[in-house]
């Protein structure tokens, strides 16, 4: 008897485990953007920019881009440029380039990222080649743009900020259909 009270014990002990290791998985992704906001990682871009496009003509800001490719990721990837000043409340483009060397076609995702966390709410992109999944045929090279607007209210002493990109390869989970051609 005591044996079979243990033993309905350890179950409900068990499943009172399971549903609050579900319940933290459900956490996960606000605590996560609680951590990123507290510590300045992961400075995810503003959303559509709502100002009047005024261009703030004398103040500049360095804006430099980086891209790195995530494991496994096996594309050439980089910015025409490494930076470029820019005037807040213009319109601006930088190009970047992908080349995938390999012979079967992939698909890929970029991630973007922008430092110091807290001017990422000023930078506003509005056309981006982060907001699709790319898809390159064996061999082809692509320009792909991202066109952006620093806001003229980031606060006065940012002088500098940094667009950062990852790429994934996502290939696995790209339907067959869409990788065939576009």
């Amino acid at each position: 008897m005591a044996e079979s009270i243990s033993t309905a014990r350890l179950v409900r002990y068990l499943l009172l485990l399971v549903v609050l290791m579900f319940g933290f998985g459900f956490a996960l992704v606000p605590l996560y953007e609680v951590m990123c906001q507290a510590f300045g990682i992961n400075g995810k871009t503003a959303g559509a920019y709502g100002g009047a496009q005024v261009v703030d003509e004398a103040r500049s800001v360095r804006v430099q881009f980086l891209s790195t490719n995530a494991a496994g990721m096996v594309w050439r990837f980089e910015p025409m440029s490494d930076e470029m000043e820019v005037h807040p409340g213009a319109s601006m483009e930088m190009l970047f380039i992908a080349h995938n060397p390999t012979d079967q076609p992939m698909s890929a995702q970029a991630v973007p990222s922008v430092a110091p966390a807290r001017a990422a709410a000023y930078f506003h992109k509005t056309e981006c080649f982060c907001f699709t999944q790319q898809v390159l045929q064996p061999g082809e090279t692509i320009e792909m743009p991202v066109r952006f607007i620093v806001d003229r209210d980031l606060p006065k002493d940012v002088h500098h900020l940094t667009l950062a990109y990852t790429l994934f390869d996502i290939t696995a989970r790209t339907p067959p259909a869409e990788l065939a051609g576009r």
